[in-house]
């Protein structure tokens, strides 16, 4: 019991951001992307190109890092006997909230863990996409205040909550049957990437057990970025978003010292300048986050605990990670996709739609 207090106790939550944010910068420096040391959304992409759901030949990699966030979760959640199966509430919504929450997040190329990377490695361009995630988490508390809920889960089968870890398993157990053979683009099933940041990746061992260690600590904490502005905005508390801050200096002093800090807007590893388009794209996926209940990484915590509506959620995420690149809706170096402001405006009027629509009315 002291040490389940422990995890969730204010110095708890913020030695847990910290240790996510040197984590974070060191996969940098093991061989994962600059300034994304950990992105659920650029690596649910990755996954998806794996998986042949998009054929962005740069991104394009079964990465272990969700893998061992859900195992993890997975972990934690059996030893502090908090594994408890659940489901069906307003599923489909789920899913269509994962799918523009990524779709956004693809606008500004990255989940908040990305955009406070980001911010940490210098690039200024992470600004507006922070500044925009407040924004969409804000009118997604306003919803809450309306009354918005998505209906209540209800407990269901074991065998419902082991359905995403399996999936997990299922996608290590691929990695371990086809792995990529130096400079062939696909092994077996399996697509790599041998350009661009799919080609760069830690160890599998090393991005696994950093993973599994994340997974494990997030579980403990409920960490969660979108919660953390949602509490600071509707309560004033502070609890969650001091393990946010907590990641940003940690990530920003790591990298400093790394020698992986290069302050700019410029030139910035896997950004672009249009600061319009980061702000907008953050937006939308701070509201589609807010509706759903949590960020991309809370969102694959949960379902390792059992929460097939948080799986739901992340299985829309993937699905949007492959309609995003084949639609060009997916953002680049060079700027926003040709269909990109499209779908934005799309997502925009979906989430607030959902929004409205499902405030309880009794209220």
């Amino acid at each position: 019991m002291k040490l389940k207090n422990l995890f969730a106790s204010q110095w708890g939550i913020v030695g847990i951001g910290v240790i996510i944010g040197i984590l974070a910068a060191l996969l940098q420096k093991l061989g994962n992307p600059p300034n994304m040391g950990v992105c659920v959304a650029c690596f649910e992409r990755d996954i998806a190109g794996a998986l042949g759901l998009h054929r962005a030949e740069v991104v394009q990699y079964m990465r272990p890092e969700i893998i061992g966030f859900v195992l993890g979760s997975l972990v934690a959640a059996y030893i502090f006997k908090e594994f408890k199966p659940r489901g069906g509430s307003a599923t489909i919504v789920r899913f269509i909230l994962g799918v523009f929450a990524m779709i956004g997040a693809l606008i500004f190329l990255g989940c908040p863990w990305r955009a406070l990377l980001r911010l940490a490695g210098g690039d200024g361009n992470a600004i507006f996409g922070l500044a925009g995630l407040a924004v969409g988490v804000w009118v997604g508390t306003l919803f809450l205040k309306q009354g918005y809920n998505l209906g209540r889960s209800q407990a269901t089968h074991a065998a419902a909550g082991w359905m995403m870890p399996l999936m997990c398993l299922g996608f290590l157990a691929l990695m371990l049957a086809f792995p990529q053979i130096q400079g062939e683009p696909k092994s077996g099933v399996l697509f790599y990437s041998v350009k661009g940041p799919g080609s760069q990746h830690a160890s599998l061992a090393v991005s696994l057990g950093i993973g599994l260690l994340i997974g494990f600590l997030a579980q403990r904490s409920r960490f969660c970025t979108m919660g953390a502005l949602r509490d600071l905005i509707l309560f004033r508390q502070m609890h969650l978003f001091s393990g946010v801050l907590g990641l940003l200096v940690a990530a920003f002093a790591t990298n400093f010292i790394l020698g992986q800090f290069h302050p700019g807007f410029a030139g910035q590893p896997v950004a672009h300048t249009m600061g319009v388009w980061n702000f907008g794209g953050m937006v939308l996926a701070g509201l589609a986050f807010a509706l759903a209940g949590g960020c991309p990484g809370r969102q694959l915590f949960l379902a390792g605990e059992g929460d097939g509506d948080a799986a739901v959620f992340v299985l829309g995420m993937i699905a949007g990670a492959g309609i995003s690149h084949n639609f060009g809706l997916a953002s680049s170096p060079a700027g926003i996709g040709p269909h990109g402001a499209a779908a934005l405006l799309i997502g925009l009027v979906v989430c607030v739609f959902i929004g409205f629509t499902m405030r309880n009315q009794t209220r």
